[in-house]
């Protein structure tokens, strides 16, 4: 006789039973998406052009953004399908279980990407198996969740929600801290291999759990007629305002996995004794999360609710303000940089306090809000409107970056070991404008030439003398300007210059069309790598033992043929990087003031919308679907 799985909740006070297992599973699947995510950006602009057999063009940091934020929106917005598919015909244990084996296929490409093919076209798919994995499994996971409580244990819903969430950040902090580290020293392979592991690891811990788990069987045409009622349509259109708003906050919150990572590559990393790696300054959030919670839950609410009542939707509202901090201390950082600064980390250290803040007062709030407000057969989809929210805001975010790029007229031309004559601003062959550009057997830009090349050359080895002169200093803006405005292109415009940080440099002309910021600018990046002078110290000595002499992109640049700089001790390089357009409209302090004031403005209005709104909790077990408002639910400790 077949045994069939439960269907409904126990009628019990405690805790459900297959709570562990689907703890147990969250943590290890976060381990896993969190450390390729924790990676993705820094190997793009970093890692990417080296995994050929010759080296290809590298991908620009404003490039790298979009392109992480465009595959965060599509991990989002994925739970939509995953949503549908579970309430209306498989059910969440189902597509849970399918979608996970996606999401470590997912994994294996991106471990073993570079060995065969176009690295890039591995890149991404990989990076579409695990946005379809992790996005399809997400709102059926969190609806999991409260599927295993019924109405007599439903007070401990926010409880479990808190540690939900603190599974999330344990798997992420580990990895966070792992992963850069693998990637530095062992390469992409092992760094991309070993949260795929964890995934294979939170699939069988997961399946280990299913005779445990109440299984809520898919609605069919019940959940149709109930998505299409008037009710549900009200439900689902006043959450969606909510989430408007919320979309904003992620809009900024992810960047701490893209322009956060990248304005940490220019700050002094030297913080507990430990030199971290950009992409571990990641890990100050989720070990931030895992203190904040209990403190949240048993001094800062109760505190705050002596004052006036702290319903779910004020908690909101405080979290959106706290992100408008976070930032505002960023983009202060971010104005130290441009001036050829090296700020501590610690700038961003106390911007991640706001923001982690800010994640639980909106984040955690939000989910646990969401599941109550969800009718009784859409608990899934909710779930997946609510990670939609996550979605539109990295899309947001995508689409800002993608905006600010110039064009540029070489980008997309390949061409098998040859050479490639474009027509410039007038469209005619054989002037004074065209762009030469050369290819090697890999199709990959090898050189670029125009006719203000010479020119430019002569007045690079001038600032490579001054620099090399200040022991490798940078020029500061104002002697920069000075020494670049005395020459001029074949055009007469005279050459820019821009400090881009201690390191980096633009200098360029306007080109044959006379304007600026333009695809016909043409110029070069000036770039000076310096030899490390900091030794090992505290957990950096300890790890020592557990790796190689040289990092893998010392190695990896060396059998290319790449120039690289002494590990300790040496002369420093200087290395140009020509380009035609290309250039980014909203760079440095400016980028980072925009989402700020963006987001300052949507906080403002939210508070009049979490005025207006009128709340209402859904439960599976319930006769009567009933009304409760944010008062009567604190004061009933919903």
């Amino acid at each position: 006789m077949s045994i069939s799985y439960r269907t409904a909740p126990k009628a019990t006070t405690g805790m459900p039973t297959g709570i562990p297992h689907i703890i147990g599973n969250e943590a290890a699947e976060r381990f896993s998406f969190y450390g390729m995510r924790t990676i993705l950006t820094i190997f793009m602009v970093n890692y990417l052009w080296l995994m050929g057999d010759t080296p290809g063009s590298r991908m620009s940091d404003v490039q790298a953004t979009e392109k992480f934020h465009h595959f965060v929106s599509l991990v989002y917005l994925t739970p939509l399908f995953g949503a549908l598919l579970a309430d209306i015909f498989f059910g969440k244990y189902r597509i849970i279980v399918v979608l996970s084996i996606v999401y470590c296929l997912g994994h294996a490409i991106l471990a073993l990407m570079g060995m065969a093919g176009e690295a890039t076209m591995w890149l991404g798919m990989g990076l579409w198996l695990i946005a379809l994995g992790s996005g399809g499994i997400k709102p059926c996971v969190s609806a999991h969740v409260g599927d295993q409580f019924g109405n007599q244990n439903r007070h401990l819903i926010p409880q479990i929600f808190n540690w939900f969430y603190w599974a999330i950040n344990l798997g992420a902090f580990l990895s966070t801290l792992l992963t850069p580290w693998l990637l530095e020293w062992y390469g992409p392979h092992w760094a991309f291999g070993v949260p795929g592991i964890l995934m294979a690891l939170a699939t069988m811990v997961f399946w280990i759990g299913r005779w445990k788990f109440v299984h809520i069987p898919a609605k069919g045409i019940h959940f149709l007629r109930e998505l299409f009622s008037w009710d549900s349509f009200k439900a689902i259109l006043k959450l969606c305002t909510i989430y408007l708003f919320v979309a904003v906050f992620w809009a900024l919150f992810d960047q701490s996995g893209s322009s956060w990572v990248l304005q940490a590559e220019n700050m002094d990393r030297m913080f507990f004794g430990i030199e971290w790696l950009p992409s571990q300054i990641q890990a100050f959030n989720p070990i931030l999360i895992l203190t904040f919670i209990p403190l949240f839950s048993y001094v800062v609410y109760p505190l705050i609710n002596k004052v006036f009542p702290l319903t779910a939707l004020r908690k909101i509202s405080i979290g959106l303000f706290l992100m408008v901090v976070s930032f505002t201390l960023v983009s202060i950082a971010q104005e130290k940089i441009d001036a050829g600064g090296t700020p501590s980390i610690s700038w961003q250290l106390i911007a991640y306090i706001a923001l982690t803040a800010s994640e639980i007062m909106v984040s955690i709030v939000c989910l646990e809000f969401s599941y109550t407000q969800a009718p009784k057969s859409m608990k899934s989809l909710i779930m997946a409107l609510f990670l939609f929210a996550v979605s539109l805001g990295n899309f947001v975010t995508a689409q800002i970056n993608h905006f600010i790029q110039v064009p540029s007229p070489i980008v997309g031309i390949k061409v098998k070991a040859g050479e490639v004559l474009l027509n410039g601003l007038d469209e005619t062959p054989g002037t004074q404008d065209d762009i030469q550009l050369v290819f090697n057997k890999e199709a990959k830009l090898s050189q670029i030439n125009f006719a203000g090349r010479a020119s430019l050359d002569v007045l690079l080895d001038q600032f490579e003398q001054a620099v090399k002169a200040d022991d490798f200093q940078l020029l500061s803006k104002k002697e920069g300007k000075k020494l670049s405005s005395a020459s001029e292109d074949p055009w007469g415009n005279p050459y820019q210059y821009s400090l881009v940080n201690r390191n980096t440099a633009r200098i360029w002309s306007f080109g044959a069309d006379g304007q600026a910021k333009t695809k016909w600018d043409q110029g070069v990046k000036l770039t000076v790598e310096r030899p490390e002078k900091t030794k090992p110290s505290g957990l950096s000595k300890m790890m020592e033992k557990f790796r190689p002499e040289r990092s893998w992109l010392e190695i990896r640049k060396q059998e290319l043929g790449i120039a690289t700089k002494e590990k300790s001790g040496g002369e420093a390089l200087i290395s140009r990087d020509y380009f035609v357009g290309g250039q980014v409209k909203l760079e440095g302090a400016n980028y980072f003031w925009f989402f700020t004031g963006l987001m300052l403005t949507s906080a403002v209005f939210f508070v009049v919308v979490a005025k207006l709104y009128r709340p209402r909790e859904y439960y599976h077990d319930e006769g009567d679907d009933s009304e409760v408002s944010d008062e009567e639910a604190l004061s009933e400790g919903h």
